[in-house]
């Protein structure tokens, strides 16, 4: 199976980390992304500025690909997402050519010749990949391991608070968005809600702070499951992350301002029509509304449908890999606070078979990207059979208290990239 390559499933940040960790340690990669660019994902919030900072944003087999292909990189600044596409993603597909195919989703993920039940002779098959392109051609590729970095952007969470839609949601979505808006200006005037409690939530609700403040009549409700908003304001000075703590400052300063009712303890249980708007209905009878638009913004999941045979152990509250959830618990831990985790944690019982990046966090949101980087890293020194490497710890991340908190109704999310200072003028520029 030596012959075979190593496919890597999403073109994102860790799936071309992963592309270039094994092109140096002598691999075919291949890596299959579902979109029409590398960072198709990150591009769809091309406006949100991160707040990590650039050189914690590039993994360092990818930097010495692109150093090599006469390709420099920034080394200042936070970097907007469009811009970490631009300036490093797309460069570092370029640069690793034809390995990368586009427009390809992964469907599933097997052992030739054996269903998930057969053990006889199983780890000695390749893995087949089944993939349908854009003209929904199939296609089945052979490979000696699998990576999988497909992320888990396609899969955003409900707005209900009990994991699954709330009573009407899904009829109501046309007045539903689980995205950061890029463009609010069509909502001057109206009234608007958010519901969640990460970083995400936090940079729509100040977008639409700053709208209310442009244009007179406009209402921002967030509405928060938790029971205080300090959690979703950040640690202030506390916070080793400046953009991150900028943030939760400016939140703070906008609800101070009456730009932004906060409504605390409110878990949405049905979505109610009213004209042209829709009513949010708490479990406990009360009421907010009607807006006119919902921004539901509490978390991603990961779809694990593609997994389906092959056998995998996934922890059974987080969705995440099994080995990594007491690492990574967001009732216990902080994107800071987090263990670095590689291939003991990752190894799964399908030989060859490894879920990195965020997917492998499933429903935590304590990742980095530095996170993501470490494990392949890890993972692919571990294919080489560098077990000294795999083994060792490189991972460097600040110690920080602030993103955790998530025990009660749901939590901050560390991976969700966030506004500089300088974001305030930019918006209103834009």
């Amino acid at each position: 199976m030596h012959d075979l390559p190593v496919i890597v499933v999403g073109a994102g940040p860790q799936g071309l980390a992963a592309a270039a960790h094994l092109l140096e340690r002598g691999f075919e990669p291949l890596v299959l992304e579902r979109g029409d660019a590398a960072g198709a994902a990150v591009s769809e919030w091309s406006h949100v500025r991160l707040f990590s900072a650039w050189d914690e944003l590039v993994d360092t087999a990818s930097r010495r690909l692109l150093e090599a292909a006469g390709t420099s990189i920034p080394t200042r600044g936070y970097p907007k997402g469009a811009a970490w596409v631009r300036d490093y993603l797309q460069p570092l597909a370029a640069a690793l050519g034809d390995r990368v195919r586009y427009g390809q989703e992964v469907v599933s993920i097997s052992r030739r010749g054996r269903d998930k039940v057969v053990d006889a002779g199983r780890a000695e098959q390749p893995f087949v990949v089944r993939t349908v392109d854009r003209d929904g051609v199939e296609r089945r590729l052979l490979a000696q391991a699998v990576l999988d970095a497909s992320g888990t952007w396609r899969t955003p969470a409900p707005a209900g608070a009990d994991g699954t839609p709330a009573l009407g949601e899904r009829a109501a979505a046309d007045r539903i968005d689980y995205r950061i808006p890029a463009e609010v200006a069509e909502l001057a005037g109206a009234h608007v809600a958010v519901v969640g409690a990460g970083h995400s939530a936090t940079h729509a609700v100040l977008r639409l702070a700053e709208l209310a403040e442009r244009s007179p009549g406009t209402r921002v409700t967030w509405l928060l499951r938790r029971a205080s908003a300090e959690g979703a304001l950040g640690g202030g000075e506390a916070d080793a992350l400046p953009q991150r703590a900028a943030l939760g400052s400016r939140a703070r300063k906008a609800i101070e301002q009456g730009l932004v009712e906060v409504v605390t303890g409110f878990r949405l249980d049905e979505v109610r029509r009213a004209g042209d708007g829709i009513v949010l209905v708490g479990d406990d009878g009360r009421e907010a509304g009607p807006v006119a638009r919902l921004f539901a913004l509490t978390g991603f999941r990961p779809d694990l449908s593609i997994l389906s045979e092959v056998r995998v152990a996934v922890d059974p509250s987080l969705d995440a890999v099994a080995g990594l959830a007491a690492e990574i618990d967001p009732n216990v831990h902080s994107c800071g606070t987090v263990a670095a985790t590689g291939v003991a944690e990752l190894a799964q019982p399908e030989p060859g078979l490894f879920v990195i990046g965020a997917k492998s966090y499933g429903r935590a949101p304590t990742f980095l990207a530095l996170t993501g980087y470490e494990q392949v890293r890890s993972v692919v020194a571990h294919l080489a059979g560098d077990h000294e490497a795999a083994a060792r710890n490189e991972l460097v991340l600040p110690e920080t208290g602030v993103c955790g908190g998530a025990g009660d109704f749901g939590g901050g999310c560390c991976a969700a990239p966030a506004p500089a200072q300088a974001e305030r003028a930019e918006a209103v520029a834009v």
